[in-house]
């Protein structure tokens, strides 16, 4: 008796112990309400302490700004295509993206740049990209503002 009872606890312990880990890997993915308020979070930043340290700052990669699964990075809104800040990989910057396109042939950078120069000045813009957790080819979508002559974005895989 004492023996099953012995098996029957660790298999509910090893079952809580499952189900949090699995709780645990998705509460590490960002929503979209996440991706929203960190580029509003970023553009508060930005706008408070000027360009020069906020790049810095959104170029940290174990910093304020890179949440979860999230990170923000920068482009000018004057189509030149040269990232400005990248939290997930500072190698990126001074880098011209304007080029970039997904697998179908989506204009990633143009696309962002269309929504920070829409009379909106921000909104969402989707495409497939490869998610560097998983290493598959997934859905993105990625949130765009306008902040004076920059956009800020960050995105999500769905």
């Amino acid at each position: 008796m004492r023996r099953l009872f012995i098996k029957a606890t660790l298999a509910i312990l090893g079952f809580s112990l499952m189900s949090f880990g699995l709780s645990a890997s998705a509460a590490e993915k960002g929503s979209a309400d996440d991706a929203v308020a960190l580029v509003k979070r970023a553009a508060a930043y930005l706008k408070e302490n000027g360009k020069e340290k906020a790049y810095a700052e959104f170029n940290n990669t174990t910093g304020q700004f890179v949440v979860k699964d999230l990170y923000v990075f920068v482009y000018n809104t004057n189509g030149d295509g040269i990232n400005r800040a990248h939290g997930a990989n500072p190698k990126m910057v001074g880098k011209n993206l304007l080029d970039l396109k997904d697998v179908d042939g989506t204009p990633i950078v143009t696309k962002f740049l269309n929504v920070a120069n829409s009379k909106a000045g921000q909104g969402w813009v989707d495409y497939k990209w490869p998610n560097p957790t998983t290493k598959v080819l997934e859905p993105k979508s990625t949130y765009i503002e306008r902040v004076g002559d920059v956009l800020i974005g960050c995105g999500i895989y769905k």
